[in-house]
């Protein structure tokens, strides 16, 4: 049970770095699309390098090649119906209205403050998982995915809080709000991690491993790159990716 908690730990941590993004909104208030382009583009490439070297790789090592493959476009798949379903938005410049004025725009932004904080929520929530299998099969591992979440999970804590922040004038209210976005994580790697737990073992393991790289893969290529290159020059986001995968790479090759 100690490899338990420490999952679900990281997966907590992970998930709650929603909270700084929301506090760099505090001084920010509005995010440069250079820093947006640059984070969101490390974040991609430290994603897609652990997806493609360990989590896909993990689970051919563990159930051979058709089904390792198998399992990492099925998690590709299953990204596409959650976000085909729930949507929402990474361009920041997005989440706050700047047409209107007075009441109507006020209500602009509580609208688009709960759209943003929902998306958030509900694509946070398999990503909880992420972390939480990455450490069942190695503490190490487990760490460098928390690291990989996180790094972008805080963009999307500036993405809730600038909306609340603006419409209500509360700080605490945006952090709030943060918070609970990112509670999504650790919730979804506790629901997950008591139905599979008990029945864990080297196929499984292997499957989910391979399940969360598609999971990441869709998400780099979908939203942060997209976004990445949407808020800045695309060198600063071919930057960022470039040292996202070199960081990445550093770490696997130091661990």
């Amino acid at each position: 049970m100690e490899i338990f908690f420490i999952a679900l730990g990281l997966s907590l941590i992970a998930g709650l770095s929603t909270t700084i993004g929301s506090c760099i909104a505090f001084f920010l208030k509005e995010p440069g699309p250079k820093f947006t382009s640059v984070i969101m583009g490390f974040s991609a490439g430290v994603m897609i390098l652990v997806s493609f070297v360990e989590l896909l790789q993990e689970g051919i090592d563990s159930n051979g090649f058709f089904l390792g493959h198998l399992f990492f476009f099925l998690g590709m798949g299953l990204m596409f119906i959650i976000d085909v379903m729930i949507s929402h938005s990474y361009e920041f410049e997005e989440a706050i209205p700047k047409e209107g004025k007075g009441k109507s725009r006020i209500n602009k932004l509580e609208k688009t403050s709960l759209l943003v904080t929902l998306g958030v929520f509900i694509h946070n929530f398999p990503e909880g998982m992420v972390t939480f299998v990455g450490a069942l099969k190695d503490i190490q591992l487990g760490l460098l995915l928390a690291f990989a979440i996180a790094l972008h999970n805080i963009p999307e804590g500036i993405a809730v809080a600038i909306p609340i922040y603006n419409s209500t004038k509360s700080r605490k209210k945006a952090f709030f709000w943060s918070f609970i976005s990112g509670v999504s994580e650790p919730l979804g790697a506790l629901i997950g991690g008591l139905i599979l737990f008990p029945f864990i073992n080297d196929f499984l393991l292997g499957a989910m491993l391979a399940l969360v790289g598609g999971f990441m893969v869709y998400i780099s290529l979908d939203e942060l790159l997209p976004a990445s290159r949407a808020c800045g020059k695309e060198h600063l986001s071919i930057l960022g990716i470039m040292a996202g995968m070199f960081i990445m790479a550093l770490s696997l090759a130091l661990l």
